[in-house]
């Protein structure tokens, strides 16, 4: 119910103007996102770096309504790449297709997508394509396969499969036999059962099901989770199947379990942290919301304290 209810929300325009010009908005969201500029981001990737974890940096924003908006989007995601590549440290970045304009004009977004995955390998980076609602998963997913055959860069994209979908297993098994990365996901979208696994036990099952095939893959898949129990199932099955640690990736949110983050470190797995800024923030926090209750309490303290 909880779910639905932030889902929804993430959607209202009205709330979103307020909330992302409210000084208050931006202090309660300040715990998953890293912050409005470019820099911002950037410190915090450093702090990651230093506390012996990598980033992938997304300049939020999604749902472009016009070419000059998803140029600038690429263009912004093409300062990124340069900025993170100044500094030293690993220039990886994930972006959204709706930001890049695939709702207005899809050969656009592909060439937009295209010129960024040549930059970021020019740089030896790496581009990941998030997966948005499923309305968007198919043409997602043709994008990335349309890269990476079309590429020599092809180790430089990578895509996202959410293992609430119940076409999920199809879609792991056609990307791992092309040779393209996956990061894998619970899903932060409300979809309909007809489609999608509704009760967290399924969902849960699914991802476990999922990890598995992609960690025996050998393509260095980014395993996308804050359950604990998940965690130590996925670390557990890699010693059985002697998959090494530098096989693949453990990856968690800004602000979210920062203790599984480091407790992971500490047993020498790699951990990637996804760090999103920008002012484009609202739909995003709304979504972590919906996807975790403690999240929830943990907003309902930060705004007490303002009162």
């Amino acid at each position: 119910m909880l779910k639905a209810f932030f889902i929804a929300l993430s959607g209202s325009k009205r709330i979103r103007a307020w909330a992302e010009d409210s000084p208050l908005g931006r202090r309660i969201s300040g715990r998953f996102v890293a912050g409005i500029t470019l820099e911002q981001g950037m410190e915090a990737a450093r702090a990651l770096h230093a506390a012996g974890m990598a980033a992938t940096i997304d300049h939020l924003g999604e749902n472009v309504t016009n070419a000059v908006e998803a140029g600038a989007a690429a263009q912004s995601y093409h300062e990124l790449l340069d900025a993170i590549h100044a500094q030293g440290l690993d220039p990886n970045v994930s972006c959204k297709l709706t930001n890049f304009g695939l709702d207005i004009d899809a050969p656009l977004c592909r060439d937009l997508v295209c010129a960024l995955v040549t930059h970021a390998a020019r740089l030896n980076g790496f581009v990941r394509i998030d997966m948005e609602g499923s309305s968007y998963t198919q043409r997602t997913l043709d994008l990335v396969s349309h890269l990476h055959a079309s590429l020599r860069e092809k180790a430089a994209v990578g895509a996202v499969i959410q293992s609430c979908l119940r076409r999920s297993q199809t879609d792991v098994e056609q990307l791992c036999s092309a040779g393209v990365r996956v990061r894998l996901v619970k899903g932060a979208y409300k979809e309909p059962a007809a489609i999608a696994f509704v009760r967290k036990p399924e969902v849960d099952a699914n991802f476990l099901r999922l990890a598995k095939v992609l960690l025996k893959s050998g393509l260095y898949p980014a395993i996308a989770t804050h359950d604990s129990r998940i965690l130590d199932e996925v670390a557990a099955f890699a010693g059985q199947e002697n998959i090494s640690q530098d096989a693949f990736e453990f990856q968690m949110l800004y602000g979210v379990r920062r203790d599984l983050q480091q407790r992971l470190v500490r047993a020498g797995w790699r951990v990637r942290v996804y760090v999103p800024f920008g002012a484009e923030w609202y739909p995003y926090f709304m979504r972590r919301l919906a996807e975790r209750p403690a999240n929830i309490w943990f907003v309902a303290k930060s705004l007490l304290r303002e009162f």
